[in-house]
This record gives structure tokens, C-alpha cells and sequence, in this order.
């Protein structure tokens, strides 16, 4: 069991996702950044899908109720066991009774804590993933709080000789301060202008407070809309259409100063203008901005994007065929 002592700002159980079933309104979960959470499980020689914990910005404090072993990725949060600084990206010995510290990350957002054996609640849907707005998934469907306590797998055989296996530094994700989002236009977007549409790859556009894992939002820029009539049924507003589905990752223009970005909590549908979508490597970096900081657009080809798609693939076949071989 991990008994939590201290929960942090959001602390959630989650793994690689719920998928077949966002027709029917539910959207993935799982976890924000993919690569961190995958790489942890890898590190410590765990299948990549087996759930752990992801702590948003201010990190929790746990009691290990059993020895096992830990691994800690994703936005640097300096961890501590018994008050004694532990690296992170680096397989680490846990025992009964220890008591795990994370500090607020310097910067980026999302940090993981996988475990050898993975977190052991309920699968619903195929997945043990929190999906908070509906209250199901993860720890009872909810982030955790103080005292609760969370079951954990067996360590894996042969995991105590993984202890001090680290990741090395061309395979750790920049956090930087100011993003450039790869993007597919389409969609909706004969609806926006063509100023619109320069305006929009061209301006930097700033995280908005309001966001969180159901979407991004971001300000600064401006869109012009088409001069023509809504359809019918789709309401007043310029930023409006009939229901359309929105994609994991969607550009959504709600109106002509502000986009929406859903994420793996995403709601799968709604009536704005979507002019677009960010390519699925980039949404990690997305989940890793923090409020305020900036991003730029920038329009590819689906030949390139599925280029960015197969060279992410490539080096995470890399960084496991490393890993087993160490």
C-alpha cells in the first residue's frame, strides 16, 4: 500500500489511457505527459501501461506501507526519502515504512511516481486511468487525499538488481518555457479567414490560468471569422457550428480572441469552429506548460506529422532496447 500522507495540488492514479469508447462520450484519461510516465515504467522494467501516480506542480508525501521500488520522471519536483535527496529518472529502493517528499516542481507541470508492479486499483473500461469530471477510474474516481490508501503490485522478479538504473540525458524531455506546437489545420477551418488564419500561426499565445487535463486554454491572439451567416441550428455567435466532434487535441475557437485545446479529459463534442489539431507527440509538451507561459502554432503536413509520430515511436523502442540491456 501507499498510505498518503500529503496529497499535493491533483494527485491522480493513471496509466496509457481508455480507448474504444470516445464515440459513446468517454473520453481516454490517462496520463498528461506519455513520454515521462512510459519512460518510468521502462526505466524500471514494468510493461509501458502499468498505472502510477501523476502529481500536478506541488508534489505529495507517501508512506510506503511494503519494500519496493521506485522511479520518479517528468517535471522536476526534488524528491526526498526520509529527508535524504533521491535523483529522479533513476530506479530507487524503497523500504516499509520510508516516507517519499516532493517539493513544487521548478518548472513544468506533471510528475510521475511509477512503482515496480504498477498501482493496483480497479480496471473500468479496460484501464485503471482517473477520469475525474465522471467520477470513476483511478482511487475511487477522484484525486487523493490525505490517509487514503492506495494498493500496489508484487515488485517484479529481479527488480531489487535494477536499483541505480538511470536514464541518460538524450533521452530526458525538454521543459522549456515557450513552446512550438506542430499543428494540422483543417476541420472547420474554411470558417476563419485567411487573415485569420496567419494571425493565428503567427501570434504567441499565452496559457491561460483556467486550464487543466480536460483542455488548454490560450489568449493573446486574435482569429478573424469568415463573414458569413451560422447554419442553422448552430447559434449567433461567428465561432459557432452545428455539434461537431472535437479530436484529443483540437484547435477550438469559441470566439475570436481565445482557443481550446481538449486534452485526454476532453469533452468529445460541442459547437464551436475547430480549425485544427495539434499532433498527438506535441500534447505532452502542451500538459507540461505552465499557466502564462507561451506558445506559438506551426502548420505541418500530415506527411510530417506522421514523420514526428514515427521518430517519437523510434526513440522510445530505443530508450526500452537500452534499458534491457543494461
Amino acid at each position: 500500500m501507499l498510505r498518503i500522507l500529503e496529497p499535493g495540488l491533483q494527485t491522480t492514479v493513471q496509466d496509457l489511457g481508455r480507448y474504444g469508447n470516445y464515440h459513446y462520450g468517454v473520453p481516454p484519461s490517462g496520463a498528461a505527459d506519455k513520454y515521462s510516465f512510459m519512460a518510468g515504467n521502462l526505466l524500471l522494467g514494468n510493461p509501458p501501461e502499468f498505472a502510477g501516480l501523476e502529481m500536478t506542480i506541488i508534489g505529495s508525501k507517501i508512506e510506503f506501507q511494503k519494500d519496493t521500488v521506485i522511479s520518479i520522471t517528468g517535471a522536476p519536483m526534488e524528491p526526498q526519502i526520509n529527508n535524504r535527496r533521491i535523483p529522479m529518472w533513476e530506479n530507487v529502493r524503497v523500504q516499509e515504512g520510508d516516507i517519499l517528499r516532493l517539493s513544487p516542481a521548478k518548472h513544468g507541470v506533471k510528475t510521475y511516481l511509477c512503482i515496480s508492479g504498477g498501482i493496483q486499483v480497479p480496471e473500468i473500461l479496460g484501464s485503471r486511468s482517473t477520469y475525474i469530471f465522471s467520477e470513476f477510474g483511478g482511487y475511487k474516481g477522484r484525486k487523493l487525499l490525505a490517509e487514503d490508501c492506495v494498493p500496489i503490485g508484487e515488485p517484479l522478479p529481479g527488480v531489487l538488481k535494477q536499483v541505480g538504473k538511470t536514464i541518460s540525458s538524450n533521452f530526458l524531455p525538454d521543459l522549456p518555457n515557450s513552446n512550438v506546437l506542430r499543428v494540422l489545420m483543417g476541420l472547420s477551418g474554411s470558417l476563419v479567414s485567411d487573415e485569420g488564419i496567419k494571425s493565428f500561426l503567427n501570434a504567441n499565445w499565452r496559457v491561460s490560468t483556467e486550464s487543466n487535463r480536460m483542455a488548454y486554454r490560450f489568449k493573446g491572439g486574435s482569429i478573424g471569422f469568415r463573414n458569413t451567416e451560422p447554419p442553422f441550428g448552430a447559434g449567433e455567435g461567428s465561432g459557432n457550428v452545428v455539434d461537431t466532434m472535437y479530436p484529443i487535441g483540437g484547435i477550438i475557437v469559441p470566439n475570436e480572441e481565445e482557443v481550446i485545446i481538449p486534452l485526454h479529459d476532453g469533452t468529445t463534442g460541442g459547437g464551436f469552429v475547430t480549425i485544427g489539431t495539434v499532433i498527438s507527440p506535441d500534447l505532452d509538451r502542451i500538459a507540461q506548460s505552465r499557466p502564462l507561459s507561451t506558445s506559438r502554432f506551426l502548420a505541418v503536413t500530415i506527411e510530417q506529422a506522421i514523420d514526428v509520430r514515427k521518430e517519437r515511436q523510434k526513440k522510445i523502442n530505443e530508450l526500452a532496447e537500452l534499458l534491457n540491456t543494461i
